[in-house]
């Protein structure tokens, strides 16, 4: 499903491209219900001031200047002030991915270029890759100015929607670093490269959501639900013993694959 269209501009060049949504909602929802009689919990949305119960059609966007006092805003009017230029994905700077934490990230996006703009597309593409580089931009997305990340792919570009460093909580909790032996610090290095494989997001499935549906299959059937095994780990007080134990864990896990 096509998010929207906009055109990607660095220096004198214009890509027009179209923005589709690169994840999904894959979980299981609720309904809230009344627990006397299980029937659905609904939501009015009503006037304050004269108790009426509202549609959307009847919803405007309010400003509030004053104690009860609002200003109404169009969506004609907002887009009235959006210049050719902010409407576009202005590429900003280059820059390295790993300069950029991950907190900045929220949402992502597959760029597809439009008629006409393919080739200066795919230069893009495949120049950012040859320079292992992205590109951060910014375009207005709704009312606000947003920043993005224009991020290179073997087989495309994914844009990805960031907070700006406002928007960011500054670490709330510290912690005192304690010593770390070499010979410790050896010993997890071992375990991170025993456990080290490629990344392939195919082999990870969201375990818990299928025990879910399960659960609601059996409540359906009308089968009692049984509590989970609890399961069996081996306690290590020394931290040496509980790294060498899950080297040796990986290695059967290795051969075993």
């Amino acid at each position: 499903m096509i998010s929207r269209k906009s055109v990607l501009t660095f220096g004198m060049v214009a890509i027009p491209i179209a923005m589709y949504t690169a994840t999904q909602d894959n979980d299981i929802h609720f309904n809230q219900l009344h627990k006397e009689d299980n029937s659905r919990i609904r939501y009015k949305k009503t006037c304050a001031h004269c108790g009426k119960e509202i549609v959307t059609e009847d919803i405007v966007k309010g400003f509030e200047y004053d104690d009860d006092k609002y200003v109404v805003i169009t969506d004609d009017e907002i887009e009235k002030i959006k210049t050719e230029k902010e409407k576009s994905i202005q590429i900003l700077h280059f820059a390295q991915l790993n300069q950029i934490s991950p907190v900045y990230y929220d949402k992502t996006y597959q760029a597809v270029p439009e008629t006409g703009g393919e080739k200066a597309f795919e230069l893009l593409r495949a120049s950012l890759m040859a320079e292992q580089k992205i590109a951060v931009g910014k375009a207005v997305m709704g009312t606000k100015d947003t920043l993005m990340a224009i991020i290179p792919r073997e087989d495309g570009i994914l844009i990805s929607t960031m907070f700006y460093a406002d928007d960011i909580r500054e670490l709330q909790k510290q912690y005192a670093k304690p010593e770390v032996s070499e010979a410790e610090l050896n010993m997890a290095k071992v375990l991170i490269n025993s456990m080290d494989t490629p990344f392939d997001p195919s082999k990870y499935k969201d375990e818990y959501q299928t025990k879910l549906r399960e659960l609601i299959e059996q409540k359906i059937s009308g089968n009692t639900i049984v509590a989970a095994e609890p399961e069996k780990t081996g306690k290590f007080v020394d931290l040496m013993e509980a790294l060498k134990a899950s080297v040796e864990n990986a290695k059967k896990e290795k051969e075993t694959a």
